[in-house]
């Protein structure tokens, strides 16, 4: 999951991303109006996190964007108000749920969590391929029946690999995806991922590398082959 957390309260917003990356959820932050729109713009998220009252176009506007554009992404709304009336006008705008401040980390995770389980109607719920079956919302993978223990970001990055069916996805795209925009492009972090990855899932190897593009499924694998090599 990749969350925009648009807050000006800067030890706030930071603290809410490190908070949220430890619970394997990519977070970035928008100090003000301008950038959310700017991020909004370039990257892909599954939710937003709106605080109202930001410089620049407000929260307000910001939540109009995202319904205007019609990705259907949910709105999760950060006020200090308490007011009914505040909550009614958010909703209106096309907010989902809404948090008052002061909250607990814990509170926002599993309201972001909920969320993103109410996507699951334009999805489908587990995914399978070449004898991986991933259910996302209950975290599992398992291949040819086997349970595989994966790290949340080793789940990460197979759900990305898994969703493109076969595709070749590139480093870039699973650090864009799986990581957040203030990962280091020239990290071995996903390079060191997969492999790991590789070796949890055993073999024969089913995730390929696509020397100079990326990573695949191997949609062809068949038991006893072994797949591409690794990298």
């Amino acid at each position: 999951m990749r969350v925009l957390v648009v807050e000006d309260e800067l030890y706030l917003a930071e603290a809410i991303r490190d908070g949220l990356r430890l619970e394997a959820i990519a977070a970035d932050i928008a100090g003000d109006g301008d950038t959310a729109l700017e991020l909004l713009g370039v990257n892909s998220y599954d939710i937003a996190v709106l605080d109202r009252d930001i410089p620049g176009p407000s929260g307000d506007e910001i939540a109009e964007h995202i319904v205007a554009s019609g990705s259907g992404m949910p709105i999760l709304m950060l006020t200090a108000a308490d007011h009914l009336d505040d909550k009614a006008t958010g909703f209106a705008l096309g907010a989902d749920d809404y948090l008052t401040k002061p909250f607990a980390l814990r509170e926002l995770v599993l309201r972001l969590r909920a969320l993103d389980r109410r996507r699951a109607h334009v999805r489908p719920p587990v995914r399978e391929i070449a004898g991986l079956r991933l259910d996302p919302f209950r975290r599992e993978v398992y291949r040819d029946g086997r349970y595989v223990a994966l790290t949340r970001k080793q789940f990460a990055v197979l759900e990305v690999l898994v969703s493109a069916e076969g595709g070749v996805v590139s480093a870039e795209s699973l650090l864009e995806r799986a990581w957040d925009e203030n990962a280091d492009p020239f990290t071995n972090a996903v390079r060191i991922t997969v492999s790991a990855l590789r070796k949890r899932l055993g073999e024969p190897w089913i995730i390929a590398t696509v020397a100079g593009a990326g990573y695949r499924i191997d949609t062809a694998l068949r038991s006893g082959q072994r797949g591409e090599g690794g990298g």
